[in-house]
């Protein structure tokens, strides 16, 4: 946690951010939508009937044959697969993950038609400085938990009190529980917009933003419109490859000539990344209604779709509680499918 708050310091922010100016300008669907910008109280509580016909899916899972190597170059093993589902089954207890996000202020306002949620907890610290962070795919505000206690009070993580932030956690449009748009067009640029708006309305005049994964090109989009107050943002997933590499990579070729030591090795771990691990990307950047179908009707194939997110990044990084925090988000709230659709 150390290491996050230090990161994520205040002082670092404002040096090292991009500085951004001048008011952006909504659409005139978002200015509409804003004229009614009330902000309700949001709490969960999934019915226990859901989750009974959860667990009954998931132990009632049709296994495919085992993998026919032995390593996971086909995909998620069957065996570690199966060990997974059998403790999402009987094990894994939803109410936790429900409790975790309830001991936080959740709220949900109408943004461009859209309904956003978003949590939002204040620092007890005067003067904190409002920070906007967006996750990714397949995450969700889930795993930003985390980082909330010491962005908030940095003095009870090691940190000073001109460290802290007020922190706002939407869920992106079509993923947990805001809602699922119906239209074309919700892209980075649009949901950029829709959080400079959030920001508007919850009284900040002045903020920063954060993302990684997706979250990444929605922060920099809302630099590159630089709405009124917006001073900076801290990304970690940066679109640093040139564009005659990145079209190389998509097109399987080989390495450009001219690269150095550490620029060949950095091309050598994407070409693998792109020719190995990068199916899910594919699939939902050109098919996400299809792949919709079989992750919206199985919950074991959602758990195998997320669980082998760039070759099992998810089993490195979180617990096994967490990734099924994630997994069940997404199962309850029905969003596979439309999260899916960013890609395309």
């Amino acid at each position: 946690m150390s290491a996050i708050s230090s990161s994520l310091s205040r002082r670092g922010f404002l040096a090292s951010s991009a500085a951004v100016g001048a008011a952006g300008l909504f659409p005139a669907a978002a200015r509409a939508a804003s004229q009614d910008g009330a902000i309700r109280p949001f709490r969960i509580d999934v019915p226990e009937e859901v989750l009974v016909d959860l667990r009954r899916r998931v132990l009632a899972t049709r296994w495919p044959d085992r993998e026919t190597v032995g390593d996971r170059s086909q995909g998620v093993r069957l065996a570690k697969l199966q060990e997974l589902v059998r403790y999402w089954g009987t094990d894994y207890d939803w109410r936790k993950a429900e409790a975790k996000l309830n001991a936080y202020s959740q709220f949900m306002t109408t943004i461009d038609g859209l309904d956003i949620h978003f949590i939002h907890v204040r620092s007890r610290h005067p003067n904190a400085l409002p920070l906007i962070i967006t996750h990714g795919w397949p995450g969700s505000v889930l795993e930003q938990l985390k980082v909330i206690e010491p962005l908030t009070d940095p003095t009870a993580h090691g940190g000073r009190a001109d460290d802290a932030f007020d922190v706002v956690i939407p869920s992106m449009p079509g993923y947990g529980f805001s809602a699922r748009p119906t239209e074309t067009g919700w892209g980075p640029d649009r949901i950029a917009r829709a959080w400079a708006e959030l920001m508007k309305r919850l009284g900040y005049a002045r903020y920063v933003a954060q993302g990684g994964d997706w979250g990444a090109p929605v922060s920099s989009a809302m630099a590159r419109q630089a709405p009124a107050g917006l001073l900076g943002i801290h990304i970690n997933l940066p679109a640093a490859v040139p564009p005659d590499v990145a079209a190389v990579l998509a097109g399987g070729g080989p390495a450009p000539a001219g690269l150095s030591e550490k620029e060949r090795a950095a091309f050598d771990s994407l070409d693998t990344f792109y020719k190995k691990y990068r199916a899910y990307a594919a699939m939902m950047g050109t098919r996400p209604q299809t792949i919709g179908y079989a992750l919206t009707d199985s919950p074991a194939g959602l758990a195998a779709w997320m669980y082998d997110y760039n070759n099992g990044e998810p089993e490195r990084l979180l617990t096994r509680d967490e990734m099924l925090d994630d997994i069940t988000l997404y199962w309850l709230t029905n969003t596979a499918t439309s999260s899916a659709r960013l890609y395309w």
